[in-house]
This record gives C-alpha cells, sequence and structure tokens, in this order.
C-alpha cells in the first residue's frame, strides 16, 4: 500500500487529511494487511468444526397475565389521584 492508496480511499470517504495524517492512517493500514495475512497462513485442514444442529424455536403460548391498574398501583410504594409517583428524574 501507498500514499496514493490512502489519498484515494480518503476521496472516496470524502474526508481531508494531512500527511501526517496520511502517513498514519498508511501505517495502520499497513498493520492490519499484515495481521490478516499472518490470519491466512494458518493452517485449518485438520480442525474439524465442532457444532450441534438443534431446534431453537418454541411454541407461541398465551399467558394471562393480570396488567390491571389496580394491581400496578398496588406495587408502587406511593401513588396520587390514581397515578403512581416515582422519583423525579433530571
Amino acid at each position: 500500500m501507498e500514499i496514493k492508496d490512502v489519498e484515494k480511499l480518503a476521496e472516496l470517504a470524502k474526508i481531508e487529511l494531512s500527511l501526517d495524517e496520511k502517513k498514519n492512517l498508511l501505517s495502520d493500514m499497513e498493520g492490519i494487511l499484515s495481521y490478516v495475512k499472518q490470519i491466512q497462513e494458518v493452517n485449518i485442514e485438520e480442525i474439524k468444526p465442532e457444532y450441534e444442529h438443534r431446534n431453537i424455536w418454541r411454541e407461541d403460548k398465551i399467558e394471562e397475565r393480570d396488567f390491571s391498574g389496580d394491581l400496578i398501583k398496588e406495587q408502587f410504594p406511593e401513588s396520587q389521584d390514581g397515578f403512581v409517583k416515582v422519583k423525579k428524574i433530571m
């Protein structure tokens, strides 16, 4: 990779880079590409993937729940004029 490649990427991304930023980006990208090459060299031919197939779906079931206003008000420590009181958040 060269500076002209970084400049082309910056142009495509519509960002302006100083010469120092281009050099730093070039250095970072060379490090990334070097790491990718290192990963590509790993021999994985003898490694067999271990995974199991199983059904993770479940049947939808309607569960009866009581969400009445009175039940909810009973669970709050304070209420006033039919409304629950909560702490002020600011």
